[in-house]
């Protein structure tokens, strides 16, 4: 059994593993990454308040198995495009500290990236949600 210390200073054994970082700590790693964008990015606390609000007229509209599809990955690639965005601009701090513009583009380029998903994820709502919302105000309104 192969025995190694992960980059955070725990041995993990492994029977068979021939990876330089272990699949759990892989996992830490992870958690950890997530942890501090979670903490330190005010933008992604704003996604995750959409999120939860999508999720929430998910339910109250019953939508459907493809929509709750749409719902789902919308977040899920709006969230992490959120924190690659968080990781590309640690990088390019670390490696220009001082004002260059290759840094604001690279910093420009990741904060679009996140904008387009986001103004795809309203696309996809508005698709997901509207007909339902139409639909309900019409039987209200024939009631």
């Amino acid at each position: 059994m192969s025995a190694r210390k992960c980059p955070h200073g725990r041995i993990v054994r492994h029977a068979g593993d021939t990876s330089p970082f272990p699949f759990a700590c892989a996992l830490r790693c992870a958690r950890n990454g997530i942890a501090y964008a979670f903490t330190t990015q005010k933008n992604l606390k704003v996604h995750l308040a959409f999120a939860l609000a999508a999720v929430a007229l998910g339910f109250a509209l019953s939508v459907s198995e493809a929509g709750w599809l749409a719902i789902v990955l919308c977040i899920m690639v709006v969230m992490a495009l959120e924190i690659v965005n968080t990781a590309i601009e640690s990088v390019v701090d670390m490696v220009s500290p001082e004002w260059h513009e290759l840094a604001m583009r690279a910093k420009d380029c990741a904060a679009g990236a996140v904008c387009l998903a986001a103004i795809g994820s309203l696309v996809v709502a508005a698709i997901v949600y509207l007909p339902r919302i139409a639909a309900l105000a019409g039987a209200l309104l024939a009631s």
